[in-house]
């Protein structure tokens, strides 16, 4: 298969694109969401084609989030700057009506007529705060796995049970003021709970850690996002 040109008009949460080959034949379009699954789909549609390069619109502006992901995961990248997609868009239709069809066709064919334009290099900053919110995520999830096999284990040890939201604190004095247990079965739950409590409070220093991280290097940018109100350094990374 002959060498292919994905052009993309990206927006803030979606991304159209159309598959061009050399002859400028259309063979795949779309439209696809911008969070974890629909960019997944994009990928997914543009890896049909084995020679291809992807052609973004403004990767210095609006079209860097989704350029920077692609280039993370090993795709060849090109900058095709608005001007020129503009140019070839009025070229083609003889007049400047935008449409995201439209401009993802105009920005494939600027990318396969343009020899030279800038092909898009992985931005290290981005790189390692995509590292640190994933793993941001994962302590996140993990917590919330300990919490509720504690809260499990404690609903048969605490007379009344315990509040679903429980910090470390709270666990281990629901855990050290509850009856002794008695038999083998409360014994083994209250073993249980003592060693997950450990481990939520290990989490809960790695989940410090991560955020320190994180609220470092969103800093770095110059990014301003923390200040705002409910934003925290993972959602603003």
């Amino acid at each position: 298969m002959s060498r292919v040109v994905i052009g993309m008009d990206p927006h803030k949460r979606s991304a159209t694109i159309e598959v061009i080959d050399q002859r400028e034949q259309v063979l795949a379009k779309g439209r696809y969401g911008t969070d974890t699954g629909g960019y997944t789909r994009m990928r997914e549609a543009g890896r049909r084609f084995v020679d291809r390069t992807w052609a973004v619109d403004g990767c210095a502006g609006i079209g860097r989030h989704v350029a920077q992901r692609l280039v993370a995961d090993g795709e060849t990248v090109v900058d095709v700057p608005a001007k020129l997609s503009a140019r070839v868009r009025v070229f083609d239709t003889g007049q400047g009506r935008k449409t995201d069809p439209v401009d993802a066709h105009s920005v494939a064919v600027a990318g396969l007529r343009s020899p030279g334009l800038r092909q898009i290099q992985a931005d290290d900053t981005a790189v390692v705060l995509r590292l640190l919110v994933d793993r941001r995520d994962e302590l996140g999830r993990a917590r919330t796995e300990t919490v509720s096999r504690i809260h499990h284990l404690l609903l048969e040890l605490v007379p009344g049970g315990a509040k679903k939201l429980l910090t470390r604190g709270q666990a281990s004095y629901l855990l050290r003021t509850a009856p002794a247990p008695v038999g083998v079965v409360a014994q083994t739950r209250h073993q249980l709970a003592r060693e997950l409590i450990d481990e939520l409070t290990t989490i809960d220093a790695k989940i410090r850690t991560a955020d320190k991280q994180l609220r470092e290097f969103v800093t770095a940018t110059g990014s301003t996002l923390t200040e705002l109100n409910g934003i925290g350094p993972s959602g603003a990374a």
